[in-house]
């Protein structure tokens, strides 16, 4: 499945930082958003880990599928938040200097698919249970996988056949422009996502 983000992805990318201080505030943030605010199929929305001298925290990003549906996300975002929230789109800004600026930190790093890793994006609900790479690959927008620690041969992954058990659990991150999802080892030869649903427990029932 192909991600919705195309080249003019910088005019469909929003940036919202409301100050989540770790992954399980931010996921739980964008569930809010993308379920709450009804956010269309296509959406993408992603974490960013910001570590600046004037901010840390964890943005999210919100990659609408056109320009029409990121203005209309663009204005429910504006009218939710509080001036202790930042928020970049384009050349608009709302909130403090320092949290809009890491919300545009946000938005120009997923925009440019140069980080961000991915919460809500195509395809997630269909990552449940146990999956072959085949079909966590052609069911969801994740482009890639690589298996941690396993050199690859030729820039082949593993093979399409092998079982991986999501945990429910799938968080892609981009990386040169591609979503790629890290996996590891697991019991019986299959693999999984090298990272734990630990962190996030709050967001369980979100998937």
């Amino acid at each position: 499945m192909t991600s919705p983000l195309g080249a003019a992805g910088v005019h469909t990318v929003i940036g919202v930082d409301a100050g989540s201080a770790n992954l399980r505030e931010a996921d739980h943030l964008i569930h809010h958003l993308v379920d709450g605010f009804g956010l269309p199929p296509g959406t993408v929305a992603c974490t960013h880990l910001i570590r600046t001298d004037e901010r840390r925290s964890t943005a999210v990003s919100l990659a609408l599928p056109d320009a029409e549906a990121a203005q209309a996300a663009w204005t429910r975002v504006v009218d939710w938040a509080g001036q202790d929230t930042g928020a970049a789109f384009g050349d608009r800004t709302h909130g403090s200097s320092r949290a809009a600026g890491a919300a545009r930190l946000a938005a120009e790093e997923h925009a440019g698919r140069r980080a961000g890793r991915a919460v809500s994006y195509p395809g997630v609900d269909a990552l449940t249970g146990t999956v072959t790479v085949a079909d966590l690959l052609g069911l969801s927008a994740v482009d890639q996988v690589v298996v941690v620690g396993a050199p690859s041969v030729d820039g082949a992954g593993p093979d399409p056949a092998t079982a991986v058990r999501t945990r429910d659990h799938v968080r892609p991150e981009w990386r040169d422009g591609r979503l790629t999802l890290a996996l590891v080892p697991a019991v019986g030869g299959a693999l999984a996502p090298f990272e734990v649903p630990n962190p996030t427990p709050c967001c369980a029932d979100h998937g």
